[in-house]
């Protein structure tokens, strides 16, 4: 019996001791591998020389300067519009008071009982005189009224509010000024509201060849 247990034991002990190489290797390789992973070289951080450093900041340098300079062009530009066209909205404005002008001279020249009359002569006189110190002082302040009347439709200065039929001149002529357009400088006040020509719409008549053909049933 005691032999039988002892050729037990020396065989458990022989396939623990099997077990035990096979699982050596195994072991041997993972630490193998941690070796080597240690002992991978680290990426290491390129420090600038000190030449590309000066570069950097030659760099930052001068797009700094290039953003100041153009803060102070726009700087500059903003004050020179400032200076040119600060009267723009009351320019504007003022030009309601040549629209009232020409309105009262015509309610007073479409008046019955005023037609004729030395008195409507003599006011119809001084309102244009008004209006021409009005437009003269506007010039002096780079204020001048378009020139609209037989020239080509410009959409930069003019607003077409009608089309008007009329042969005698080239579709897309001026032929009616509504309203006039100012600019300032050169830039536009407000357009000229004005009526263009175009050609006459030519309707085929058949009055005539219609009697025949009745008078022919």
């Amino acid at each position: 019996m005691e032999k039988e247990e002892n050729k037990s034991s020396t065989s458990a002990d022989q396939n623990q001791d099997t077990v035990n190489e096979t699982e050596k290797p195994e072991e041997n390789l993972t630490k193998g591998n941690k070796k080597e992973t240690d002992q991978e070289p680290k990426e290491e951080i390129k420090e600038p020389t000190p030449e590309e450093k000066i570069a950097e900041l030659e760099d930052k340098v001068a797009r700094t300067f290039a953003e100041m300079e153009n803060q102070r062009r726009r700087f500059e530009k903003e004050k020179e519009d400032a200076f040119e066209y600060g009267g723009y909205s009351f320019a504007k404005e003022a030009l309601n008071l040549i629209d009232n002008l020409d309105r009262s001279k015509h309610v007073l020249e479409s008046d019955d009982k005023l037609k004729e009359t030395e008195a409507l002569k003599k006011t119809l006189e001084h309102l244009d005189i008004i209006k021409k110190d009005l437009i003269s002082i506007f010039e002096k302040n780079n204020i001048k009224p378009i020139d609209s009347l037989n020239k080509k439709l410009d959409p930069n200065f003019h607003q077409a509010m009608m089309e008007i039929e009329d042969d005698t001149k080239e579709p897309g002529t001026i032929i009616q000024e509504i309203q006039k357009g100012f600019t300032i400088k050169d830039r536009l006040l407000r357009p000229s509201l004005v009526g263009v020509s175009k050609k006459v719409t030519i309707k085929e008549e058949k009055t005539e060849e219609n009697k025949e053909n009745l008078e022919n049933k």
